[in-house]
């Protein structure tokens, strides 16, 4: 029984460093997702403003889809200084609760 309660206290306390670096690396594995998925959706939205472009040259802009994919480019152009300025504590005194 003895044993049993040290092999559990030896699990707890290597679990607490390791459990850090796995959310460390979930974390930075999270970012470089979401660095490339943008880099993705800015390529893709530079070709959509190039056929924007043609349809302006042929009088036929879809004035819907031209605000629609400025809006959506401007969000994602922002959405990472936005989360960085709420979780990583853009004033002091602010930041993660956990």
């Amino acid at each position: 029984m003895k044993l049993l309660f040290l092999a559990l206290a030896a699990l707890l306390a290597t679990s607490t460093d390791s459990s850090a670096a796995v959310f460390d690396s979930v974390k930075s594995k999270g970012e470089d997702l979401f660095k490339n998925v943008k880099t993705i959706v800015f390529v893709v939205g530079g070709f959509g403003l190039v056929g924007l472009a043609c349809g302006a040259i042929f009088g036929t802009v879809k004035w819907k889809w031209f605000a629609s994919l400025a809006i959506g480019l401007a969000i994602l152009a922002v959405a990472g200084a936005i989360v960085d300025y709420v979780t990583e504590a853009g004033a002091p005194g602010f930041g993660d609760t956990l």
